[in-house]
């Protein structure tokens, strides 16, 4: 995710990190010279057909209205998904203090504190496709950490050994029942917040959706220089390149938005999710605390 200030007028138009110009600078440039080529074509070889500049302007509006639609729903999963990594965050300091009050701050408490923590890791190298045995092997060993892997859905797995800890408390009178109750209403939150993240992930927007804009998208950039022939003259390529950059640059931040959980520059920090995590469990249990993670280059991860 990009961490910085609001660039000023000169620098916006020089920043490229974080810019989608990079990944569609070759379809600006592109549509630009399939405008020159027209403009020449229809200047010194013979006249190619018109297009009325209204009709293309309501198909414009048309197409703006689909790519607003599409971006308004990739953006909703977006910022879900961070709500989501945000109630888990909430929920496990939640389990922090629910285990000082009804376990006490004995090794049962830093144990299920360790598998927490193990637990947030396992998610996010689900989300992300990531190897995660370095970071939990620190919290929970290298046995368990193997063990943990091994499962089909190693984060459930974490989960499920957290509620045995928790039972196996209950059955030696170690928790109350009301506190039993407690904790386990703070596991099905974090279970639910984890099939959320799994159903944005597994759940990509629909591809016949999808389809169609991308089709309606090229089809209008390259009928647009038949229709800046005449209106534009000289400027038309220059006129296409924007029209280009406007509409297939939503394209391409609507494809990154509608995937929070990959590495790129405008994905979810779930690494600085992570080590807040980390730093809550670990001030917890009164260990020393890791230091937050901070932008690399305007970039937290």
């Amino acid at each position: 995710m990009i961490v910085r200030d609001h660039p000023s007028t000169l620098q916006l138009f020089l920043v490229m990190q974080g810019s989608i110009v990079p990944k569609i600078i070759g379809k600006i440039v592109g549509i630009a010279f399939l405008t020159t080529v027209v403009i020449l074509i229809d200047t010194h070889v013979a006249e190619l057909p018109h297009i009325s500049i209204a009709a293309m302007s309501i198909f414009g509006i048309a197409l703006s209205l689909f790519l607003g639609f599409r971006n308004n729903a990739a953006y909703d999963r977006w910022w879900e998904a961070r709500k989501l990594w945000g109630s888990m965050i909430a929920d496990l300091r939640n389990l922090g203090r629910h285990m000082c009050i009804f376990v006490g701050n004995g090794a049962d408490r830093a144990q299920i504190l360790s598998w927490a923590v193990a637990f947030a890791h396992l998610h996010r190298g689900a989300l992300r496709d990531v190897d995660v045995s370095a970071e939990i092997t620190g919290w929970v060993g290298a046995g368990t950490a193997s063990d943990l892997l091994a499962h089909q859905n190693p984060a459930d797995a974490a989960l499920r050994s957290m509620a045995d800890q928790i039972g196996s408390l209950t059955g030696q009178q170690a928790i109350s029942g009301f506190g039993q109750m407690t904790i386990s209403q703070t596991l099905s939150s974090l279970a639910l917040a984890q099939a959320g993240c799994e159903r944005i992930k597994s759940t990509p927007l629909p591809f016949v959706y999808s389809l169609l804009i991308r089709r309606t998208t090229y089809l209008y950039c390259w009928l647009l220089p038949f229709a800046l022939i005449e209106p534009s003259g000289a400027f038309a390529p220059l006129l296409a390149a924007v029209v280009a950059y406007v509409f297939f640059g939503l394209q391409t931040v609507t494809n990154e938005l509608e995937l929070p959980f990959q590495n790129v520059h405008n994905g979810l920090p779930l690494d600085a999710m992570c080590r807040t995590i980390e730093i809550s469990v670990s001030e917890a249990l009164g260990q020393p605390a890791p230091k937050p993670l901070v932008p690399k280059d305007y970039v937290l991860t």
